[in-house]
């Protein structure tokens, strides 16, 4: 396997322009369904945070190949990036137009709370040179965005969309979440008609999964609703974006016209990206890597001159291909027919598993591309369970 900050320092990139994702871990309270790297925003840890990620960026940037590639896209992400004050996100990205060539239409994404935002703040960040503003609304009924453990109300989203297009948000993004306990079909239809009235750009929609690393995955939550609720409620989001002028680009994301969200579009095409912060997840070359997660320990790595990298995997081609298969069919765009038969080569039965995909209607080959269809979307984890 060998050492892992050894082994993204001795990978190249392939020349084609990168994403640079940033985690900001930080949060004030922990979302009950929430299982990615965060910690509690304490009085002085902000501070020694920021040095370590300008730490982090210095040794990243003295990379050999750092000052020959591009960013085409910055996606600040947590935690509750919209916790840092303008200012240190300016610095941030100046550090980053200095390490690196910054693409002059490169898109720069920060996931913002309602309740963190004012529109003083989102102007900040257009200042900085933030072009898009991801708000985390998530559900409408307050008594749900309670059972949740969000700290905002229907109103305050609505007033912190409000501020974002005051500030001059041009392309702010709006993620809800489905199968929520308490949240009955209708009502959630009702939901997206309202964030659909305020005129977002994109929606991201994603059903509510309870991962280990979550208090509700590690201790239970009762009233979910039952699958076919959440089928429902998905062909309800899937019906109303239609008919606004969406599309339904990726499994859970909807977008007008050239909306795209381009940082993940490089996820789904399984592109390059570097990543900084805590827990920070990137991919270079032919090795994918994860930082240090606890907060102490990623600082003192740093602190030392090391990449805080903890975790590290050369992909094999038969991986490679498998997560261009998975990732791109998220996707409406989906990949070649010629992926698809290069997989399934040799292995009849999961010819045979394609082909039933296709006759039921979950797969369409559309000459020399295949993509799966809204039916097959829902479905989609079964089927990449076996490209695996």
């Amino acid at each position: 396997m060998g050492d892992p900050p050894e082994m993204v320092a001795g990978s190249v990139p392939s020349g084609q322009p990168l994403g640079f994702y940033l985690h900001v871990p930080f949060c004030v309270q922990r979302c009950h369904y929430c299982s990615f790297n965060t910690a509690p925003l304490e009085a002085g840890q902000m501070d020694p945070y920021l040095r370590a990620l300008h730490g982090e960026l210095d040794l990243l940037g003295a990379l050999d190949w750092a000052r020959d590639v591009t960013l085409a896209t910055v996606f600040l992400g947590g935690g509750t990036p919209s916790l840092l004050e303008p200012e240190a996100l300016a610095a941030v990205l100046d550090h980053l137009r200095a390490r690196w060539r910054l693409a002059p239409a490169a898109e720069i994404t920060v996931e913002c709370n309602p309740e963190s935002v004012t529109r003083e703040r989102l102007a900040g960040y257009r200042t900085a040179g933030v072009t898009r503003v991801s708000l985390g609304v998530q559900a409408l009924d307050d008594a749900v965005l309670k059972t949740l453990g969000r700290l905002h109300d229907a109103r305050g989203a609505r007033a912190a969309f409000d501020a974002a297009r005051e500030a001059g948000c041009d392309d702010v993004s709006v993620d809800l979440m489905y199968g929520l306990p308490g949240l009955a079909v209708d009502a959630w239809a009702a939901d997206v008609e309202r964030v659909l009235d305020w005129g977002p750009d994109h929606v991201s929609a994603y059903a509510l999964t309870l991962d280990g690393g979550s208090p509700w995955g590690a201790g239970g939550v009762e009233g979910l609703p039952d699958e076919d609720a959440v089928v429902a409620a998905y062909w309800a989001l899937v019906r109303a974006a239609a008919a606004r002028g969406f599309e339904h680009y990726e499994v859970s994301n909807y977008a007008r016209p050239g909306r795209r969200a381009r940082h993940n579009l490089g996820y789904w095409r399984a592109a390059e990206y570097l990543a900084a912060g805590p827990g920070g997840c990137g991919f270079i070359g032919d090795v994918r890597y994860g930082n240090i997660k606890p907060l102490t320990r990623w600082r003192a790595a740093i602190e030392t001159g090391t990449l805080p990298v903890e975790t590290s995997e050369r992909l094999t081609p038969r991986q490679r291909l498998a997560e261009r298969l998975i990732l791109g069919l998220r996707t409406s765009d989906g990949v070649p027919a010629a992926w698809l038969a290069e997989r399934t080569a040799g292995e009849p039965a999961l010819a045979r598993r394609i082909e039933e995909w296709r006759e039921v209607g979950h797969l369409r080959l559309d000459g020399a591309c295949a993509r799966l269809t809204e039916s097959g979307f829902i479905v989609s984890d079964a089927l990449f369970v076996d490209l695996l």
